[in-house]
């Protein structure tokens, strides 16, 4: 299994004083293996639905998703889980740095695998959002800092429409 560091969260370079990292784990591995292995990184304790759910959430590579396409996908694959059962298991990934949790509109929030630094598109009337790497987007004139906090992780999100054809 490779264990070379990858970003553990969204940082920003001046947030690099509290960056944690996070094993890269070789998905192609026998699962069990894998998600039981990441669930104890983690601390989580490594129960048959969240290994599964682990399993359909990171095997495709780096992707966002709802709770409900989750679930959906669950139901699919025949895996006996409640919707409750996803939302819980997708904040403690979350609450874990397993994913990160980007609400796009007020109703609607997807969790993106991709844990390390990068930005979105979102297109209006689309429920795909789209990875913009991290060094296409500059960020300057950062204001000052309340005393006391730091920054964790910023969020940038450029939304769009589809343009009307003439």
């Amino acid at each position: 299994m490779a264990l070379a560091p990858t970003d553990f969260y969204s940082q920003t370079p001046d947030a690099s004083s509290t960056r944690q990292q996070m094993p890269s784990f070789d998905f192609g591995a026998k699962p069990w293996s894998v998600y039981k292995e990441m669930m104890c990184h983690v601390s989580l304790r490594p129960t048959r639905q969240r290994m599964l759910l682990a399993w359909i959430l990171f095997s495709r590579g780096n992707r966002h998703v709802t709770a409900e396409m989750l679930y959906d996908e669950a139901i699919k694959a025949k895996i006996p889980v409640s919707l409750a059962t996803v939302y819980n298991n997708l904040h403690q990934f979350t609450d874990a740095g397993l994913v990160q949790q980007i609400a796009f509109d007020g109703s609607k929030a997807f969790f993106d695998t991709n844990t390390t630094t990068h930005y979105h598109f979102f297109i209006s009337g689309e429920h795909d959002p789209i990875d913009i790497p991290a060094e296409e987007v500059v960020l300057s004139n950062m204001p000052e800092l309340p005393a006391g906090h730091e920054i964790t992780r910023i969020d940038v999100v450029l939304r769009l429409r589809r343009k009307a054809r003439a």
